[in-house]
């Protein structure tokens, strides 16, 4: 008989934090929103046990905060913290770029190609929710595809919160007019080979999300 791969079975805990992931990435959950073990027990279908496993998964990732005695909320972010996760942000995808240049650039084109092709048809049909997927296959296929395990690594301990943020920013259609002309630019650089161009809009695109970030808050907090 032919070797079969185990495929151990997803427990309970590892099923409720991906739902409770996908929610607060797609901004079901607000930011700094009491999540209720009970509640999310009886939604799920399981016990409070796997919930509370769950969270402390959730943790780890930055998507929630435990608090003792108070609850678990999730994560809450303002300017100056998304200012600093837009510069870990920079070091690594800028890293990841450099390199690709220097090894592949081509490849890395001609990856990118046909996401920017659907972000541009999603966009054009206003569906923001398959935009912001593409948009976040569009930043993890440019950090994986240098092939540096610890580039990648490290970007996976930011992953959500970025699209998080991404998800809330993506309401706005002129901020999303100007992510898909950014994206646009930096694979046509990518494609000619020009490092020091690439470099560049990369850097000013992962530099808007702090700032565009920070007028979103306002314009919140003025309704």
């Amino acid at each position: 008989m032919p070797d079969r791969a185990f495929v151990r079975p997803r427990s309970l805990a590892e099923q409720a934090a991906e739902q409770i992931r996908h929610r607060i990435v797609n901004g079901d959950f607000q930011l700094g929103e009491a999540l209720s073990e009970t509640a999310l027990a009886s939604e799920l279908g399981v016990s409070k046990t796997p919930i509370r496993e769950a969270f402390l998964r959730l943790k780890t990732e930055g998507l929630v905060d435990v608090q003792p005695q108070r609850g678990t909320f999730v994560f809450q972010i303002d300017h100056d913290e998304a200012r600093v996760l837009s510069d870990f942000r920079d070091v690594l995808e800028i890293a990841a770029l450099r390199q690709t240049m220097r090894e592949n650039a081509p490849g890395l084109a001609r990856l990118l190609k046909p996401i920017i092709s659907e972000m541009k048809t999603v966009l054009a049909r206003k569906d923001t929710r398959r935009y912001r997927a593409l948009d976040d296959q569009f930043h993890r296929r440019l950090i994986d595809y240098c092939g540096n395990a610890y580039l990648s690594e490290a970007y996976a301990t930011i992953a959500f919160r970025i699209q998080a943020l991404r998800n809330r920013l993506s309401q706005d259609p002129r901020l999303n007019a100007k992510s898909l002309q950014e994206h646009q630019a930096l694979v046509r650089l990518i494609e000619r080979g020009a490092t020091s161009e690439a470099v560049g809009v990369l850097r000013r695109h992962i530099a808007r999300t702090p700032k565009d970030y920070a007028k979103t808050l306002v314009a919140c907090c003025k309704k």
